[in-house]
């Protein structure tokens, strides 16, 4: 026979259950996570730099939990696979907000940094890009905008620099008519019209090409001697390929989207002789010494963006620590400071359009190492 349960007796297991809830509910509240989105091609041709941003946000959030987290708070990693497609960037975006992301390291390509920064700012999340080059992305009047890379009217002007002082009269220009890619050729041949050198050619072609049989054709009746190449190293690899196939001699340079050691892979042999510019290499720098050990304890090359979006983690925390807040607008303010942040690719600042004050990049070539490998390796 059943006993009667006791009315009181209800109420109390009722505000016992009550009580155990509303504890439970305090306890996730007070370890609950800082909420770090990495926006960036995950599949697609520019899955490469992709895994280098996702790498190097994971090892700097790996590395920073084990030392206390920021302000007391572990931090969560969710990628967003964008394809290096803008409307896969804005949908990525989109889920972020969703998902109550605070801080977004990304996106990669500019063409989809541009339209998927406009939701960050909308919704008070904080974005810095690791490897969106075009002047345009900072020159908005967003808040909450940063990059740790240069852009390409200082990358620019130094390979005009450079052609120039090589004594470069023949250049043709061609780019891949993205938002990064023609935006540096567009950067370069403004500075190469500034020095008084005029391209005896100007073309654009498809993202995605794989047959560059016309415009090998124009570079070869236009006389290059230079190929400027403004884009990432899939297309731009392809392009030397076959431009050494039909016999074209001239010297390829380009920006830091060709910045991979598949860019070797992808020319073959005649990739020697090329130019790039880029930062001297952070593998190199004292401060990321032990960050590279342990990429390297993975059979991970840490080339390229790898270090750059280490050093975008590094610089929140140190933003939100001197904020004392995870809020996006406080830790932007703290960024546009002026205060120096200590990170794996240096002393960096930032000035109030969100851009790193220090302009450093170099010229790079694309030859045999002592191992005889081809690699490229900075011009002293």
């Amino acid at each position: 026979m059943k006993r009667p349960v006791n009315r009181l007796a209800q109420l109390a297991i009722g505000r016992l259950a009550i009580g155990l809830l509303t504890a439970a509910c305090l306890c996730g509240a007070a370890s609950a996570d800082v909420r770090l989105g990495v926006g960036v091609p995950v599949t697609g041709p520019d899955a490469t730099f992709g895994a280098q941003i996702r790498m190097g946000a994971e090892q700097a959030v790996a590395d920073i939990n084990a030392a206390g987290g920021i302000l007391g708070q572990q931090v969560s990693v969710e990628v967003g696979d964008d394809a290096a497609d803008p409307k896969q960037g804005v949908s990525v975006a989109n889920k972020f907000v969703g998902d109550q992301i605070a801080f977004v390291i990304g996106h990669f390509n500019s063409g989809v940094t541009m339209p998927a920064s406009e939701i960050y700012a909308e919704n008070n999340i904080l974005e810095i890009t690791p490897g969106s080059t075009n002047p345009k992305i900072t020159e908005r009047g967003i808040e909450t905008i940063f990059r740790t890379c240069g852009r390409d009217d200082q990358q620019g002007a130094v390979a005009a620099k450079f052609l120039a002082a090589q004594g470069a009269k023949k250049i043709a220009i061609v780019h891949d008519k993205t938002t990064y890619g023609k935006g540096l050729a567009d950067e370069t041949k403004k500075s190469l019209n500034a020095l008084g050198i005029t391209e005896v050619l100007y073309e654009g072609v498809n993202k995605g090409e794989k047959d560059y049989s016309a415009i090998v054709s124009k570079i070869k009746e236009s006389g290059a001697d230079i190929v400027y190449w403004g884009g990432v190293h899939t297309e731009g690899g392809l392009l030397l390929r076959q431009m050494r196939d039909q016999g074209v001699n001239a010297v390829m340079m380009g920006g830091d989207g060709i910045a991979s050691d598949e860019f070797a892979a992808i020319a073959g042999p005649g990739v020697e002789g090329t130019f790039m510019t880029f930062p001297p290499d952070p593998r190199d720098r004292p401060e990321a010494a032990k960050v590279v050990q342990e990429f390297k304890a993975k059979n991970f090359n840490p080339e390229t963006y790898t270090l750059y979006s280490y050093a975008a983690v590094e610089v929140l925390k140190q933003a939100a620590e001197a904020a004392k807040s995870l809020d996006a607008a406080e830790v932007a303010k703290a960024m546009h400071s002026g205060m120096t942040f200590k990170t794996v690719i240096g002393d960096i600042n930032f000035d109030q359009k969100g851009d790193v004050t220090r302009a450093d990049y170099v010229v790079f070539v694309w030859k045999k190492g002592p191992d005889g490998r081809i690699g490229y390796y900075q011009i002293k």
